[in-house]
C-alpha cells in the first residue's frame, strides 16, 4: 500500500480465544469488531462520537460496507487499525481501514456513513467544522481496491461504441 500523509493509526486490540473459529484462526465475523471500534476512535478524532451524539441526538449510521479478507490472523496477535477519509459531502463520509498484524495487511474495510439527526428522525447536514475537517482529511487517490464490487468474473469496460 502508498503511503498516505494522512494516514490515522486511531485504534489497536488485541484478538480474544473467543473469536477464533475451529481452525483456529479469527473468525470472518469478528474482523469486524475492531473495525466497529476503530470507526468509534474515528468519530471521536472527528468530534462526532458518543459525546457528540449525547449532546445533540446526532449520529453515524452505516448504509454499506464491504471487507476483505487477506491474510489470517492467528492469537496472539495486536490488530493494528490504520485509517482514511477517501470522500465526504454535508451529510455523509466514505472511510476505510486497514487491519495489520506484526506490520502486514490482513484485511481491509470499506464503509460509508451517514449523518442522522435521531431528534428530528430524518439526515442533516454535519457541522462545518467537522466537514472542513473530513475535507481537509480526505486522500486524493485511495488505493486501488476501493470501490470494488464482487464477481467470479472481471468486469469488461465498455467501448465507446457500446
Amino acid at each position: 500500500m502508498a503511503e498516505y500523509k494522512n494516514l490515522m493509526k486511531l485504534h489497536a486490540e488485541p484478538v480474544q480465544d473467543i473469536w477464533l473459529d475451529a481452525y483456529g484462526h479469527l473468525n470472518e465475523a469478528y474482523y469486524l469488531v475492531p473495525f466497529s471500534n476503530a470507526s468509534w476512535a474515528l468519530q471521536d478524532h472527528f468530534q462526532i462520537g458518543v459525546d457528540y451524539f449525547d449532546q445533540t441526538g446526532r449520529a453515524l449510521y452505516t448504509l454499506e460496507s464491504h471487507v476483505r479478507y487477506l491474510r489470517e490472523v492467528r492469537a496472539p496477535a495486536l490488530m493494528e487499525i490504520e485509517s482514511l477519509i477517501i470522500e465526504s459531502d454535508a451529510k455523509r463520509y466514505r472511510f476505510v481501514h486497514i487491519m495489520k498484524v506484526d506490520g502486514t495487511e490482513r484485511a481491509t474495510f470499506e464503509c460509508l456513513v451517514l449523518h442522522y439527526d435521531t431528534r428530528a428522525g430524518k439526515t442533516a447536514p454535519m457541522p462545518d467544522n467537522v466537514r472542513a475537517a473530513l475535507r481537509e482529511a480526505a486522500i486524493s487517490e485511495p488505493p486501488d481496491w476501493v470501490g470494488r464490487s464482487i464477481s467470479l468474473h472481471k468486469k469488461q469496460a465498455l467501448s465507446p461504441a457500446s
